[in-house]
């Protein structure tokens, strides 16, 4: 097994899961992996008890030229091992492919990033442009422990002009060849807590009683009750195009009025790609977490609902808020809306040097130079560089076991896995990409 590979599931098992807690993670674990691999110790930061990022930032030789950032992610979400065909933490290898929490998401480009880099870092190669190789911690739970503080206080440090991140999606099947996508962007993420008060009182006796959880049902039927706005754009519709869908499809999935239907008829034989559709053209609201209550026989005061909360561009705090108000209804009276994070969304311009290197690495490497702008439905953490006007793209390279589809599934769910020759050629884009960007102006 490749070097890439390698590096790869021994982060797997470094198990640095991040459940969400100020404890969780321990990406330093990770880092110490990162530092052994490369050698040089770079710069570490821990604004909680291991909760590390690594930082290397190398010279360029031009000052004059742009800046580039490679930034990847340390921690992986929890995972249910009782739903999985192996360890999701033992980094298995079964027909030809590492099984493992954070093999797609993404330890994969964790590794690949991480070989693509090394020989900057160490000296090896000379960099023309300033090169940041940035793996940040805690990622998978908002960042607070990672990438926006360091964004936030050490720009003179992370700041660069082009940024390489997630997601890596498989190519889409085309004549002749796979498109490779490149997230462009992603959605806004507006994570908001629902809240109800009521009165104490006995359970046995619940008529005309006041129950905040009542209200907050209420409230939450109202929100799953409402049709969620659908936005069509032009780089939505470029994707499209891209699909392996036959045409009449196509232009339903670019029609407003008929998307909701199309997206019904499609969750029939391709559920995960249906998901990924309504979420990509929709406001989506997700109530995730509940909390309600003290006793089986006290009627309860207090309850509490945890949303995740995604927004297309122009769908901003005031956008949602309005839309949860007129959804909830006449429970709105009784419930209120706790921003617990809150991010625009983020879309990066076409047409740049990083993207006219990727075009000309991927055609170096796959014989075509096949590109399609996505726009994602999680939240990275790019959206920090893109704020402050840094190009962000996220892209990597598939062999074909795997469809567009079943990665869908694979992030956050059961058996987890990536191919070892998927892990490598993504390496290889990488390397070539920076060769590319570092020579051209």
């Amino acid at each position: 097994m490749s070097v890439t590979v390698d590096l790869m599931r021994a982060m797997i098992r470094n198990r640095c899961v991040n459940d969400g807690t100020r404890e969780s993670g321990q990406e330093k674990r990770s880092v110490q992996t990162l530092q052994d691999f490369f050698g040089v110790e770079g710069q570490v930061f821990e604004p909680a008890p291991g909760r590390q990022s690594l930082v290397y930032r190398v010279k360029g030789s031009d000052p004059d030229h742009p800046s580039i950032a490679l930034v990847p992610h340390l921690d992986v979400v929890p995972a249910d091992a009782s739903g999985w065909s192996v360890d999701p933490f033992a980094a298995e290898v079964v027909d030809g492919a590492v099984y493992g929490r954070g093999a797609v998401d993404m330890l994969n480009v964790t590794a690949a990033m991480a070989v693509a880099a090394r020989p900057y870092i160490r000296g090896e190669i000379s960099a023309r442009a300033d090169l940041v190789f940035c793996a940040t911690a805690d990622e998978e739970a908002g960042s607070r422990f990672g990438a926006w503080p360091l964004v936030r206080d050490r720009w003179d440090l992370v700041g660069v002009d082009f940024l390489l991140s997630e997601v890596a999606y498989p190519g889409l099947p085309a004549e002749g060849h796979r498109r490779v996508p490149v997230s462009i962007g992603e959605k806004g993420a507006y994570w908001s807590i629902l809240e109800a008060a009521g009165t104490p009182g006995h359970g046995s006796a619940p008529y005309g009683t006041d129950n905040a959880i009542s209200k907050l049902v209420a409230a939450l039927a109202g929100i799953e009750g409402t049709p969620a706005p659908a936005a069509i754009d032009d780089i939505w519709i470029e994707f499209v195009d891209a699909l392996p869908l036959d045409d009449e499809t196509k232009s339903r999935l670019g029609d407003v009025d008929a998307i909701d239907e199309t997206i019904d008829e499609i969750a029939v034989t391709d559920p995960s790609l249906a998901r990924y559709v309504h979420a990509a053209t929709h406001l989506t609201i997700s109530a995730n977490v509940f909390q309600g209550g003290s006793k089986t026989n006290v009627v309860p005061d207090r309850a509490r609902a945890e949303l995740d909360i995604r927004s297309l561009p122009d769908m901003d705090r005031r956008y949602v808020d309005t839309h949860l108000r007129k959804a909830m209804g006449m429970a709105s009276d009784y419930v209120e809306i706790e921003p617990v994070l809150d991010g625009d969304s983020t879309i990066s311009e076409r047409n740049t040097l990083l993207w006219e290197a990727i075009s000309a690495a991927v055609l170096d490497l796959e014989g075509h130079s096949d590109l399609v702008p996505a726009v994602m439905t999680v939240a990275t953490d790019a959206r920090f560089w893109r704020a402050r006007g840094t190009v962000a793209y996220g892209v990597g390279l598939f062999d074909d076991s795997m469809s567009f589809s079943e990665m869908l599934t694979l992030f956050h769910g059961h058996d987890e896995h990536v191919s070892l020759e998927s892990v490598d050629r993504t390496a290889a884009l990488y390397g070539r990409v920076l060769e590319i960007f570092m020579a051209e102006r």
